[in-house]
């Protein structure tokens, strides 16, 4: 019974052909959202990584309360991703810019959100700048059963030097008994420009595409969410020519992939801006069994981008971008560079 109060139940009105009147169905709803919340590192210098170029690391002073208010801020967002539907958090976020697992347990540990009583899962990455992936889990939905981490080996094109990334976390379990995976991506940055490392990130698909494939080759029905901050958007080679991601449910075949953000994109929306321009960075892709009609299993419902007013500058020179935690050396109690994404889905209730 105590998972049952965690649930929202939401109307739906279907028409009926040859009836005049329309049936109420009642939904359970889910949120499954990602979140890249920006240079979360903790105070503590690690001599195994370069994390004393972090944004937190550079600060003069005060880096205690900084952090508090940093975990603060992001746990703060995290808690109201797809509540004003889902009337819950997420029951499962994927994290970009993670230091370690510390962070992330005073992130679930925080007063916005401890009640939830959120898992984790973590692996440590081989980013040269110490940032990695992670996985948040509300305990009374989704049950865990196999983890793993994909290394990305990527190279210089000049001196044929391996660059350090971001591995690919992979983790399968059970949502209310049903068998979903989730796989969370770092795509390597457009450092250099966008053609010049456009490589890396294909290499990045291409890894990506493995893993659906691979879990396809068990299952073709499976239910796959890839979620992440891509570096690229809905448009781009990695994901239209790689990943054949679709921009129309219609267009999804079996073991196809589904990409709901591609409209937002197409509309002028984004997710993190850069020199006056928008772009859709962070997604969620999904495959098709995701996409039939049949509810008596959890369906996507729909989509959207986490761009609440306080998450907006409102002021200065990057008036109307996301409201960052750092710039110009110093805290400004903001909170991203990049908002949020997430999806519904949802399930019949008899």
């Amino acid at each position: 019974m105590k998972k049952l109060n965690y649930l929202i139940v939401i109307l739906l009105f279907f028409a009926f052909i040859n009836t005049n009147a329309q049936e109420k169905r009642k939904f359970k709803v889910h949120t499954v959202a990602f979140y890249n919340v920006e240079n979360l590192f903790d105070t503590i210098n690690n001599p195994n990584k370069f994390d004393e170029a972090s944004p937190m690391m550079e600060l003069n002073f005060n880096r205690g309360d900084v952090y508090k208010k940093k975990v603060r801020n992001m746990a703060r967002v995290i808690s109201e991703i797809g509540a004003d539907v889902s009337k819950n958090t997420p029951v499962i976020i994927g994290l970009s810019e993670v230091e370690n697992r510390q962070v992330i347990e005073d992130l679930a540990n925080d007063s916005s959100l401890v009640k939830k009583d959120y898992g984790i899962v973590h692996f440590e990455s081989p980013d040269a700048r110490g940032i990695d992936v992670a996985l948040m889990y509300q305990k009374a939905f989704f049950t865990p059963t196999d983890t793993s981490s994909h290394e990305l080996k990527i190279y210089d094109d000049n001196t044929r030097k391996r660059v350090y990334t971001r591995d690919q976390l992979l983790v399968s379990g059970k949502l209310e008994g049903e068998t979903i995976h989730v796989i969370v991506n770092h795509w390597p940055s457009r450092s250099g420009g966008e053609a010049r490392s456009r490589p890396k990130r294909i290499a990045a698909a291409k890894l990506n595409k493995r893993i659906i494939d691979s879990l396809q080759a068990i299952d073709p029905y499976a239910k796959i969410f890839s979620m992440g901050d891509l570096n690229d958007d809905p448009t781009n080679s990695s994901l239209k020519d790689i990943l054949k991601a679709k921009r129309d449910k219609e267009d999804v075949k079996l073991k196809g992939i589904y990409n709901p953000m591609e409209n937002f994109f197409k509309n002028g929306l984004g997710s993190n801006a850069y020199r006056d321009a928008w772009s859709l960075f962070d997604q969620i892709l999904i495959t098709k069994p995701l996409l039939e009609t049949d509810y008596s299993s959890f369906r996507f419902y729909k989509a959207g981008i986490f761009n609440k007013q306080y998450l907006t500058n409102k002021k200065g020179r990057y008036k109307g971008y996301p409201f960052r935690s750092f710039a110009d050396g110093g805290f400004t109690n903001g909170y991203s560079d990049h908002f949020p994404v997430y999806v519904h889905i949802i399930k019949e209730v008899k």
